[in-house]
């Protein structure tokens, strides 16, 4: 099917596109049917590499929809499975049908069988285990068959149940020889009340599951039917139901308008788990965590709303709301159990966890600064609010302000986000250029440039990477690192996910929609590409300086997860290599030299490979002493590794004193910076970043004259 890229129209910058014109009407009154009708439209016209709805394709989405819906196979039997396997090769023809007699046979069949094995594991939790039997339990659950009859799928859960109880069987006796070891007179309880006690634990944890299924509906199951889809496309590729998509929203943008406090379900208890630092609930000093939320009523209505028992997310619902209006709580206090009347006014929330921080480090008389990005956010609504690279301009302005000669970027664990923010950000450390390329299936290449000639930050710039630094912190990290701006350090590659997604409202498809909210499509449009031509997709970047970390000897990059698109390459851009430094080459190979000979490193590393083998055993006994036995030999094992905990440098990091004068009000923001600060002096690819900015020597001809290029270093295509 020949795709018209010409009826999606992509706004690159903003990662986030939205259409609100088709040639075909949807119109369909059955709302999973129009999903589907309008979801899979979406993708033939507008993915990068857009797949053949075919017999194969049917197949890979029957076999993924199962695993999400029965993951560990303790709900379906064989006979369910030989039931299903009709379907096999034609859910294509179902979705090209808008059939969903599939979905419809599958989700009732699950409701039945959830039905069924909660009164299984009540029974089973009502009578006592014995952990002398020599039994084993096989946790590789894809390799695992569907049972046959009712006796085998119990004899399934009483292993998953028995292993449960069995671990907190183990924790509890470990507990009260702790006690008797502390205290003599202490009387030991016997190993019945221990088995009972754990048990219960097992029983309460079981319940706890049971209350967060009730809650789910036929819809939140509809969405795993619609993901195991759009996901035969590419991992990244992804429908977002509607509280879904706001979820999505606050994520990105770090901004959610409120009351300021996160809530948990506990049976039937709404209970704030923590109150926002500077949002209402904290401002109003009357909402504290542990307190339970009863009722809420609107500023325009008389009665409240009980929300005992309450799914969660309609809870969140009902709190939530427009900045300046009002809300009342009846709450349920933690302390005295009185029962009060809370009226808040909501605000603008911004999850402090979300944003970049900074902090100042000295080492032989220099000041280097330290910049943390978690993500690289920005507001879906407005670029122009609070984004990443505002946020960092800022903050190297105010590093600057306060004499810093290095700065180190952290992007660990950072996962990506705007692509514009990218390109702002990338064109704070050099002169114009490019930065990026993108380009869509059957389109010319268009290459994202850097316009502004200013240079907010010449001097030594480092990277820290690793394999969970994805996307846009890989645009960055490459940029950087084709332009010989910056030192890379960090794992041998970074996650590998070389391509753009675009976020497509689907009610902006509908006219006279009154099906409700349709949700939302992640919908992947493009690829990117370095400056000198190359993709990151499956290769990632690789760091300069390669050291080992935890994620080492793990599978979590792109090139294992299930339908990633092709590596590929195109023609490199014109641009000039950064002249300002003398040495590059040279600090690389002196922190290399460093980094070999580190026995932190080598003992993280040693630590990863055993990490990796506990991962890969899938098998454990469910005899006490079996079990004990094993436990106490990892419990030595885990000695060896201590010392990586207990590494400490001698580096002591700062907050600047825009935040310091925070700190005077805000006592939650400080203890997170400490917290923060006490990590970073643990931290040895801090410290070692740190290192290599002091080898880093610049040249000032270049750095005082800021003009003019040396045309000998030109990369052209």
């Amino acid at each position: 099917m020949k795709r018209n890229f010409k009826l999606l129209a992509v706004m690159v910058f903003m990662a986030a596109a939205s259409c609100s014109f088709t040639t075909k009407t949807f119109d369909d009154p059955d709302k999973d049917k129009l999903l589907i009708d309008l979801i899979t439209y979406v993708l033939n016209q507008g993915h990068y590499d857009a797949k053949e709805i075919n017999d194969e394709f049917s197949a890979n989405v029957y076999e993924d929809y199962l695993e999400g819906m029965d993951p560990s196979k303790r709900f379906f039997y064989k006979e369910d499975i030989e039931d299903f396997s009709s379907f096999k090769d034609q859910i294509d023809d179902q979705i090209k049908g808008k059939n969903i007699e599939f979905f419809n046979l599958t989700y009732g069949r699950l409701q039945q069988r959830m039905e069924e094995a909660r009164s299984i594991y009540k029974e089973i939790l009502a009578e006592p285990f014995d952990f002398s039997e020599n039994e084993k339990i096989d946790t590789d659950y894809d390799n695992l068959k569907y049972v046959s009859s009712k006796a085998e799928l119990t004899k399934r859960w009483k292993e998953q149940l028995k292993f449960n109880t069995l671990i907190t069987y183990h924790d509890l006796k470990e507990d009260e020889a702790t006690k008797k070891e502390a205290d003599e007179s202490y009387e030991v309880k016997d190993d019945a009340e221990l088995e009972k006690e754990a048990r219960e634990s097992t029983l309460s944890n079981m319940e706890r599951y049971y209350d967060f299924t009730d809650d789910l509906e036929r819809e939140d199951y509809f969405s795993v039917y619609i993901n195991a889809i759009v996901e035969e496309f590419d991992p990244h590729t992804f429908y977002f139901a509607p509280q879904e998509k706001d979820r999505f929203d606050i994520a990105m943008s770090g901004k959610l308008e409120g009351i300021g406090a996160r809530l948990v379900k506990d049976s039937d208890n709404i209970t704030i788990t923590e109150v926002i630092s500077g949002g209402p609930a904290w401002r109003s000093d009357e909402i504290t965590e542990g307190d339970v939320i009863l009722k809420v009523k609107q500023e325009d209505e008389k009665d409240a709303v009980s929300i005992v028992g309450m799914r969660l997310d309609d809870a969140v619902d009902l709190i939530k709301g427009p900045k300046d209006t009002k809300v009342t709580l009846t709450v349920r206090k933690k302390v005295m159990g009185n029962i009060e009347d809370v009226t808040l006014v909501r605000d603008v929330i911004e999850i402090e966890e979300t944003y970049a921080k900074t902090s100042m480090v000295k080492k032989d008389g220099k000041n280097f600064g330290i910049i943390n990005l978690p993500k690289f956010y920005f507001d879906m609504e407005d670029y122009n609010s609070r984004n990443a690279a505002s946020d960092i301009k800022e903050d190297i302005i105010r590093l600057k302000q306060e004499g810093m000669e290095g700065l180190v970027l952290d992007l660990r664990n950072n996962g990506g986000g705007s692509l514009k923010t990218v390109v702002d950000i990338a064109g704070m450390f050099i002169e114009e250029g490019p930065i990026v390329q993108v380009k869509s299936n059957g389109q010319r290449k268009e290459v994202l440039k850097d316009e502004d000639p200013q240079v907010l930050w010449d001097g030594p710039l480092v990277i820290l990477v690793n394999e969970l630094s994805a996307s846009a912190s890989e645009i960055l990290a490459a940029a950087m690192q084709d332009y010989k701006r910056a030192i890379i350090i960090g794992s041998k590659q970074t996650y590998g996910k070389g391509t753009v997604q675009n976020v497509i409202d689907l009610n902006r498809w509908l006219r006279n929609n009154e099906m409700g909210d349709m949700g939302a499509l992640k919908i992947t449009t493009q690829k990117f590409y370095r400056v000198n031509g190359g993709s990151t997709q499956l290769e990632g970047v690789k760091s300069d300086v390669v050291v080992p970390d935890r994620y080492s000897f793990v599978d979590i990059g792109e090139k294992d997860q299930e339908n990633p698109l092709p590596w590929d390459k195109i023609d490199a851009a014109d641009y000039d290599i950064w002249d300002g430094y003398v040495g590059y080459d040279e600090a690389i190979a002196a922190s290399k030299e460093r980094m070999s000979s580190n026995t932190q490193l080598k003992m993280i590393e040693e630590n990863a490979k055993w990490v990796k083998t506990q991962s890969d055993e899938s098998t454990y006994p469910l005899n006490y002493s079996e079990y004990a036995a094993q436990a106490a030999e990892d419990k030595e094992m885990a000695k060896q590794f201590e010392s990586i905990r207990d590494y400490k440098t001698d580096l002591t990091y700062n907050s600047l004193p825009f935040e310091e004068q925070l700190f005077a009000t805000d006592t939650i923001l400080k203890e997170k910076r400490l917290r923060w600060h006490e990590s970073l002096s643990k931290d040895v690819y801090i410290e070692e970043a740190v290192n290599v900015l002091s080898d880093m020597k610049m040249n000032n001809i270049t750095r005082n004259k800021m003009a003019g290029v040396d045309k000998s270093k030109k990369v052209k295509s």
